[in-house]
């Protein structure tokens, strides 16, 4: 009877487990669907970026030649996937297009698999390129190159092209999808902030940057954006189930062979005359 009733509550402990793992293999939580305020143009540099939410379909139309730079938050715990299509005018020559990311520190993040760099052939209408990051550690050694959270950018560009292209119309969007990897990616340790660019100084007074009602304290931000439920919304993954569950299990077996080799607890019985 005991021994069911030890699995009946090992079954029921991995059920409990099983569900949130099984919610951490979804697309992130923060990710937005609303479209509708997505941005349609694009910056030209890091520190015109233009911010989107992870899940918005960005737009943005340039001319050939342009660089085009768009910013999104990541947590620890996600593995962003980002993907851009370019529209070609009807008359170009081949030419080769690619989409980099970099962090806010801006470090060129190598991508994992996707197609980075694509060439479109002579009349070729789209293109379109996708780059997957390493999953976003909530800790790395200084030295290393490792994703962490913060802001990172998007750099959408044409590679090579000819004179007889530079300054055609073209229209590009961009979208950044991540999957929460859960207790898998998970490390000990975590940063004091987060990688978002910003001026830790103050204007003082006088300064030409104060408003007009001379309010010279507020200081410059140049990204605003951050995940939903702020930053290390992530903190609890499947892995403090997992050892949960280790735990009891672990205690259980100790219990049931403790069981099986006391014996009855009895004294047996001496034979009369031995």
């Amino acid at each position: 009877m005991w021994i069911t009733r030890v699995l009946g509550a090992a079954a029921l402990m991995l059920g409990l487990a099983v569900a949130p793992a099984a919610a951490d293999s979804s697309p992130s939580p923060s990710a937005s669907s609303d479209t509708g305020s997505a941005p349609a143009t694009a910056g030209t540099s890091f520190r015109t970026a233009a911010e989107i939410e992870q899940g918005q379909d960005a737009t943005a139309s340039a001319s050939t030649g342009d660089y085009l730079y768009w910013s999104f938050a990541a947590d620890a715990g996600q593995r962003p996937t980002v993907r851009a299509t370019v529209k070609l005018p009807s008359a170009h020559a081949a030419q080769s297009w690619q989409v980099d990311v970099y962090d806010g520190l801006r470090r060129r993040q190598s991508c994992q698999y996707g197609a980075q760099t694509r060439t479109a052939g002579q009349g070729v209408s789209s293109l379109e390129l996708a780059c997957v990051l390493r999953t976003v550690r909530s800790w790395s050694e200084p030295w290393a190159n490792d994703p962490l959270p913060g802001t990172y950018y998007i750099r959408l560009t044409a590679l090579s092209l000819t004179t007889a292209d530079l300054g055609q119309p073209v229209h590009a969007s961009v979208r950044v999808d991540s999957k929460d990897i859960g207790g898998s990616a998970a490390v000990d340790g975590s940063l004091a902030k987060p990688l978002v660019p910003g001026i830790a100084a103050r204007s003082g007074s006088g300064a030409g940057s104060a408003t007009d009602d001379g309010d010279a304290s507020k200081a410059a931000v140049l990204s605003s954006i951050e995940p939903d439920g702020g930053w290390d919304s992530g903190w609890w993954s499947d892995r403090w189930v997992w050892t949960g569950v280790g735990a009891v299990l672990a205690a259980l077996a100790g219990i049931g062979g403790y069981a099986l080799t006391r014996g009855s607890g009895r004294p047996s019985r001496v034979p009369p005359g031995a």
